[in-house]
């Protein structure tokens, strides 16, 4: 005879809450627990053995400061949360919930949602440099940009420096239509979709013309000190040695720097070496830089990103 729970919602927000998209969070809380879960009204209706019921009951309720707000759940929530219970990580857990970095244009609350973007982002506040690897899909950048966007609107810094190398496989600048800016706008439109998520898209535009924001190719910053200035540099791992070397040597007074980009996904010519890779092997002893590595399991996007990066990580 199965054992049956029961969890009352406060809302219909947060039964669709706890839900997710077509019921995608109770499929994955039916699968990480082996148990039966339904949605009946405004209660949670859980079946199983008393332990594996028990369990499920018991990640629901420490996401509720989520789900009763109506904060759509993620995957990762969900994981997270697991990942708390097995490690006697509850506390840890809340903080997580409850530290809200900012809220974008729409009101929605940008936080951490795993135990290593949380880490990630004390780093960015407490160090001055700081590198962050890992796939796709697990916030290096965009976590990055909310931080340091927030910190520029806080006066905490006078600029926002965002700068990647404008290397793409297959494509060369000179193919592309358009003036320079034109030409390297799709490759730093990753960027400027971060920026729009906290900061009116009309009011960007006179941002950059006064040097307020600056979005620019690597080769860019060749030659400056960069001072009293927030700077992420992204896709880091097309960078070659010396534009590595030439990029953390532009750091000034009162700066501070964010390196991201997945090792494993160079575009660079075969057999090049990468300088993120290389920077990460001369630096890893010296004080005041901080090392974040992703993995596959602090993917938040769609819950297939996850299964795919999975899937070509064993490949590999």
């Amino acid at each position: 005879m199965p054992h049956t729970v029961q969890v009352d919602l406060t809302s219909d927000e947060s039964a669709i809450a706890l839900s997710g998209y077509h019921g995608e969070n109770l499929k994955l809380l039916a699968h990480q627990t082996g148990t039966t879960i339904a949605m009946r009204g405004r209660s949670l209706v859980i079946s199983g053995t008393e332990a594996t019921a028990d369990l499920c009951r018991r990640i629901v309720l420490s996401l509720e400061p989520l789900w009763s707000q109506g904060q759509t759940l993620t995957s990762a929530d969900i994981m997270t949360a697991r990942q708390a219970l097995d490690t006697d990580r509850l506390d840890e857990l809340q903080s997580i919930q409850h530290d809200i970095i900012a809220r974008t244009r729409r009101g929605e609350v940008i936080r951490a949602k795993t135990f290593r973007q949380r880490q990630y982002i004390k780093a960015l506040k407490r160090y001055d440099l700081t590198f962050c690897t890992g796939p796709a899909g697990t916030g290096k950048t965009f976590l990055a940009a909310m931080v340091g966007v927030k910190a520029l609107m806080n006066d905490e810094y006078e600029r926002l420096i965002l700068t990647r190398p404008a290397v793409e496989a297959g494509e060369r600048l000179g193919f592309l239509p358009g003036d320079l800016q034109q030409k390297i706008n799709p490759y730093l439109r990753p960027l400027y979709d971060a920026l729009h998520e906290l900061i009116d898209p009309e009011k960007i535009p006179s941002l950059m013309e006064r040097g307020v924001i600056e979005v620019a190719p690597l080769a860019y910053m060749r030659g400056r000190t960069l001072n009293n200035a927030f700077i992420i540099m992204d896709e880091a791992q097309n960078t070659s040695p010396a534009q590595m070397k030439m990029v953390l040597t532009r750091l000034g007074f009162q700066a501070r720097m964010v390196v991201t980009g997945d090792t494993t996904q160079t575009d660079l010519n075969p057999g090049q070496t990468s300088g993120l890779i290389l920077a990460q092997k001369i630096l890893q002893n010296v004080d005041g830089i901080a090392f974040c590595k992703f993995t596959q399991s602090d993917v938040v996007r769609h819950p297939l990103v996850q299964r795919i990066v999975a899937a070509y990580e064993k490949a590999e």
